[in-house]
């Protein structure tokens, strides 16, 4: 039995099922995503999602869902599923599903009576193309399959409706059709390894319900066309292969192109493999660029997000040709932003206050991943470019004060991570001397004297030296309150809000604090905090305390970082736990793991998600798949493995 494999029992139970979802990407900006029974409950869902440059920077639905027939003496059994009215689900497919897995690949096994049917499907690397096999494993009567693909032709962010402006019309080609419902959309070629029969009867399937975006206060109903249905009798044994793409494909490599793709795929036998997979499904080629998504399914590159997450997405799991694509990538675009030049970067919140410092923590993770002197050949010019810009006050949202510290005005717009917002103001307006970015700067100072002592800069290297003790003496009389660190300090405010961020002053490689200083600070983290998902975003104890993320935007919104827990927090929780008790502290971590790999079969199947509630059972939200979540437990299972005390 595979380690991601569910029986009956949980896929007839709709209760279950629909609460587990599946995403693959092809690396280059197109997914494939649905519950483990295909019914689509969010409207990002869809049998392939692809960006579309001549329309927006968005991704759109081309290919909703196929609804696929099994057709035996006349009688015909529907293996689809869909949300209507009033709970009502129609067909009922799922009853029908005895087993799904995915090992290598996402697998189905439907049984009809005597029809045993097996579904398996991936996305081709890429290129904008979904690839569905499917193998009759037994039959004792001539058997039809009948294929109904549902259109969507509209972004993910939007829903489509019944129209006159759909163009219905169609071209054959080889062993299938091609489609496009809207002007500057590309056309959706469907095609199979074996001749179909196509009938073209163009009909709307209305108010297909998703209700993962009622949950969340969105428009949740929607249109879609059924262009007509394929059909095509298939043997005991046979195996017929489904393509769908923006561009023909030859029907007779069809199988050919399976195999090559499965040769890519690693095996899911355990939460690092499963992770692992995960993160590669982050990856983005674009042209001769190469990024790093924050999530799925509705995140693009963002900064903060890439450089978090990029060593552990990459480097953890020995893919060093991937960090130096991405790599090649950010510096050429954070050279434009210490030029003063916004052409050219695609990198969202690249002029956010703590990024340039995330950038330099990411190297100094290459270091450790390879050697000083290495990351010192290929980086050190540019660190050192970076704290001169901060230094000279360049950075037009982080001011250097004569104290050593760095200053963010985080009032009117939000200067950190915790970034949501209300009528345009933070909602945690955190502002002032905030800890993170100042533990980070003080660790950025230390490891850039550290690449300019490597390359033979002393001066440069006493510079900075000088600079972070100045830094480490202020940050210990601006925050330190005798037990824990303020959150933020803005002139005579100090903020007693116990959150995660304090954390990164233990766990960073450089620690402004000494050893008791750092105990104390992992004991409260410890006891007002920690769960089985990693780090809540705000103590219970404080009357702000919003640990459920449910209910409309707003309501998120307000309780998006006061309470629910950010599974990436967990990363700089585990470096901090083993700087304060060391060997000691290993099989305590290994324990806490267990809390996310209970996760591998949960919310987004393989993956972690975006967040947590604060409180149990700790239900997951946000993005089903996100970057700095995996990336995050990725390096921590790394570390465990390789911990040594010496």
């Amino acid at each position: 039995m595979s380690y991601l494999n569910f029986d009956k029992s949980v896929l007839v139970n709709l209760e279950k099922s629909l609460t587990k979802e599946l995403i693959r990407t092809n690396r280059a900006g197109s997914y494939n995503s649905t519950t483990l029974i295909d019914c689509n409950t969010r409207k990002y869902h869809g049998q392939l999602v692809v960006p579309v440059p001549a329309i927006d920077d968005s991704n759109h639905v081309l290919l909703s869902s196929l609804d696929e027939s099994v057709i035996q003496h006349g009688a015909e059994f529907n293996l689809g599923i869909h949300k209507f009215k009033d709970n009502n689900y129609s067909p009922n497919g799922h009853k029908y599903i005895r087993q799904f897995d995915c090992e290598l690949v996402s697998r189905t096994i439907y049984r009809v009576g005597g029809v045993v049917l097996s579904k398996e499907r991936m996305l081709v690397s890429f290129e904008p193309r979904v690839i569905i096999k499917y193998t009759l494993i037994e039959s004792h009567s001539p058997t039809i399959l009948r294929f109904k693909p549902f259109l969507a032709f509209r972004n993910v962010n939007e829903l489509t409706h019944q129209n006159d402006k759909a163009d219905s019309s169609f071209c054959e080609i080889e062993n299938g059709i091609c489609m496009s419902l809207y002007e500057n959309y590309p056309r959706l070629c469907m095609q199979f390894s074996k001749k179909p029969t196509y009938i073209h009867q163009p009909d709307w399937y209305k108010n297909i319900e998703y209700f993962k975006e009622q949950e969340r206060g969105y428009e949740f109903k929607e249109d879609l066309l059924v262009p007509g249905y394929f059909e095509i009798p298939i043997r005991k044994g046979e195996t017929i292969i489904f393509s769908a793409g923006i561009s023909e494909v030859s029907p007779r490599k069809l199988k050919s192109l399976w195999e090559v793709e499965l040769t890519r795929r690693n095996p899911r036998t355990d939460m690092f493999e499963c992770l692992k997979n995960a993160a590669q499904q982050f990856y983005k080629r674009e042209a001769d660029k190469t990024y790093l998504l924050a999530g799925y399914p509705w995140f693009k590159a963002r900064a903060r997000d890439e450089f978090v997450s990029l060593p552990g997405c990459t480097l953890t799991i020995g893919r060093r040709d991937y960090f130096d694509l991405i790599m090649k990538t950010a510096v050429e675009e954070i050279n434009l932003f210490l030029n003063n030049s916004t052409n050219g970067i695609q990198l969202q919140g690249i002029d956010e206050p703590d990024v340039l410092l995330w950038f330099l923590w990411t190297i100094q993770r290459f270091a450790k991943a390879t050697s000083i002197h290495e990351a010192a050949e290929q980086y050190e010019a540019l660190a050192t470019n970076i704290i001169t810009f901060i230094r000279k006050q360049n950075h037009p949202k982080v001011f250097l004060h004569n104290n050593g510290l760095l200053y963010v005005n985080g009032k009117e717009k939000p200067a950190t991570w915790m970034n949501s917002i209300e009528n345009g103001i933070p909602i945690t307006p955190r502002t002032g001397y905030v800890v993170e970015i100042n533990a980070l700067w003080y660790n950025a100072l230390k490891f850039t004297a550290d690449l300019s002592r490597e390359k033979g800069n002393e001066h440069v290297s006493n510079l900075l030296d000088y600079q972070a003790e100045i830094a480490r003496e202020s940050f210990i009389k601006t925050f330190w309150n005798g037990t824990y660190l303020y959150d933020y300090v803005d002139g005579n405010y100090n903020d007693l809000e116990v959150r995660p961020n304090m954390i990164l002053s233990v766990s960073l490689p450089y620690s402004p604090l000494d050893k008791q200083q750092q105990k104390s600070i992992l004991d409260i983290t410890t006891k007002e905090l920690l769960t089985p998902k990693g780090l809540r975003t705000l103590s219970p104890k404080s009357g702000f305390y919003r640990p459920n993320y449910v209910g409309g935007q707003l309501e998120r919104d307000r309780n998006y970082h006061n309470g629910p827990v950010w599974p990436f927090t967990f990363g700089g929780f585990a470096m901090a736990y083993l700087r304060v008790y060391k060997q000691s502290g290993k099989s305590f971590l290994e324990r806490m793991l267990i809390g996310f790999e209970a996760e591998m079969t949960e919310l987004c199947v393989g993956t972690l998600p975006e967040l947590f509630d604060g409180n149990p059972p700790f239900k997951g939200h946000g993005g089903m798949s996100f970057a700095m979540s995996v990336a995050q437990v990725l390096s921590v299972l790394e570390v465990l493995k390789n911990f040594d005390n010496q």
